[in-house]
């Protein structure tokens, strides 16, 4: 029950942000046709690709609980990370890329808003409920940093899931906020180019957003060493076994989201017997399995000298 909850919780705030940008993408599109604003519709496809965003993440999450078997001994953890990292992609091309063309093309041809009411309207409409879903986000990032500063936490976090949702909502109430004012100047000085410029903007902060994610969510894709508590917790452990002389070497590897994998080598008291040793490293084991729950895997392997 305790697994299911928490497997719940963890896709929580995707499925929220997938039914909000369901809604806006809807509302922006209707804008979009009846404005004839070009920031309108960069904000409709930003909308819609964010929603495919979600669905991939979704996917990513479901692929990355797969049990481990023969083919993946240590589980298919890391599938979170690459969809993390598709959608970064797709953020970048789908989103930045067409809103600086749009950009680019009403700037060489601009054209006058129409049916301003609407377009005001469904943005600030919009600008509440990605306002609200951003606002819940930040939330659960607080609760998972801990003592962590906000902005350390954001570079330092494994949960890709959650710091890619939280990036494409950030960017959206950003874009929401530069498309109204591109509106609403260019309604009141009736020069269109103020629209291009909006959607331009909004194209530059996509992809600016989208670097960002694609160099966080790297770094875990291709192997990033677990929390730094970690080692300090296998440290203690150590100090406070007179069974273990010291430490000799230990590495960690972040196999997805709360799944860390261990491996430590150790230099043990001489003499010790091949049973005394087994139940000290099965002890180990279990008292660190206890301090970390995100720690899946440990190898010990006791030895007498450094690693070559």
């Amino acid at each position: 029950m305790e697994h299911k909850e928490k497997n719940n919780h963890a896709t929580a705030h995707i499925i929220q942000s997938l039914f909000v940008n369901s809604l806006i993408v809807v509302a922006k599109g209707f804008a979009a046709f009846m404005t004839k604003s070009g920031a309108m519709l960069a904000e409709t496809i930003h909308s819609f690709a964010d929603c495919s965003n979600q669905v991939l993440l979704l996917f990513g999450v479901k692929q990355s609980r797969k049990p481990a078997d023969e083919a993946h001994p240590f589980g298919y953890g890391k599938s979170v990370y690459f969809w993390s990292f598709m959608v970064a992609m797709l953020l970048f091309s789908i989103g930045g890329m067409f809103s600086i063309y749009e950009g680019v093309h009403k700037f060489n041809n601009p054209e006058p808003v129409h049916a301003i009411g609407w377009g005001i309207g469904v943005l600030v409409f919009s600008i509440i409920l990605e306002g609200f879903a951003t606002y819940k986000n930040i939330i659960e990032l607080k609760k998972r940093k801990g003592d962590i500063d906000f902005f350390k936490y954001l570079k330092q976090t494994k949960d890709s899931d959650l710091i890619v949702i939280f990036g494409e909502n950030s960017a959206a109430v950003l874009g929401l906020i530069i498309a109204l004012i591109a509106m609403l100047t260019t309604y009141f000085t009736g020069d269109g180019r103020y629209d291009a410029a909006g959607s331009l903007a909004i194209g530059f902060v996509l992809i600016a957003v989208a670097i960002f994610l694609s160099v966080e969510v790297k770094s875990l894709l291709i192997g990033e060493s677990g929390d730094v508590k970690i080692y300090e917790i296998i440290g203690e452990l150590i100090t406070k076994n007179p069974e273990i002389e010291s430490l000799i070497n230990c590495k960690t590897i972040q196999q997805g989201p709360g799944e860390v994998l261990v491996c430590l080598k150790i230099k043990c008291i001489p003499n010790i017997s091949t049973e005394r040793l087994s139940l000290l490293i099965n002890t180990f084991e279990n008292e660190l399995r206890t301090a970390r729950k995100d720690v899946k895997w440990i190898y010990v392997e006791p030895d007498l000298q450094e690693w070559k």
